[in-house]
Formats: C-alpha cells, sequence, structure tokens
C-alpha cells in the first residue's frame, strides 16, 4: 500500500505557489550542498544523499534509483483550488524499499524547512517550519 508526505504552503510561507520545475531545483540544490559536506569530509557524500536520478513526466517527479535499498518515489504539486496554496505530496509506492523511506522524511524535512512550510509526515505527525 502506497504512503503519503504532504507538504502545505502556508500565509507564513515563502511562496504561495509552487511548480514541479522549482521542486525539481530544489532537489538540485539539495545534490549541490550535499557534494560540498562530502568534499569537506573528503568523502563522495553526494551518491549515498542523494542516490536518485530526476525525471520529469506528467505533472510530477518520480526519483527512482538502481542503488541497493533504494527504489522510487514520486513528488508531486497541487492547489487545493484557485485561492488556495500549493501542496506537495511526497509518494512512496507499495513496492517502495527500507532506504526510500528514510530518504523521503529527509527530503520532505528539507523541502519544508526552504520553504517554510506544514509538513505532515508519513507517520500523520505534524511539523511545523513556519513562524506561527
Amino acid at each position: 500500500m502506497a504512503s503519503h508526505a504532504f507538504i502545505k504552503l502556508v500565509g507564513g510561507s515563502i511562496k504561495q505557489y509552487i511548480t514541479v520545475d522549482e521542486v525539481e531545483e530544489l532537489f538540485h540544490y539539495y545534490k549541490d550542498i550535499t557534494s560540498k559536506t562530502g568534499e569537506q569530509l573528503n568523502f563522495a557524500y553526494e551518491s549515498s544523499a542523494f542516490p536518485y536520478e530526476c525525471k520529469q513526466a506528467n505533472g510530477y517527479l518520480t526519483l527512482s534509483s538502481e542503488e541497493r535499498g533504494y527504489s522510487k518515489m514520486y513528488v508531486g504539486v497541487s492547489s487545493a483550488g484557485e485561492e488556495q496554496p500549493s501542496f506537495l505530496q511526497i509518494t512512496l509506492p507499495s513496492d517502495s524499499k527500507y532506504g526510500d523511506k528514510n530518504k523521503a522524511n529527509e527530503f520532505s524535512k528539507f523541502l519544508a524547512k526552504k520553504l517554510k512550510g506544514e509538513l505532515t509526515l508519513f507517520n500523520g505527525r505534524k511539523m511545523y517550519y513556519y513562524k506561527r
């Protein structure tokens, strides 16, 4: 059974609307900063921190990996209505592996922190990254 995490953009968020292209740019930014961490540590941390290949299709991102312990996840952007802010949905399909859930939690926290949104984790708990 698939599981989902949501990042809701609220009034205190940096942006009220976001596109799939902007989310993809945030993943590239994440990959860039983790590679810099690896340079400082003299360790190839980039492949461990972001073991996925990012592809955009049908209005959502597919993150897939050939690494052991990883499979795939999906990231979609939607709006609750015309006047409602956007939200992101991170989906782990039923055939995802143990590493995917760990990385999905890590990525969702990163995205929520960068966008200053409200994160609903896979277990239903909420984390707030904006000033209330």
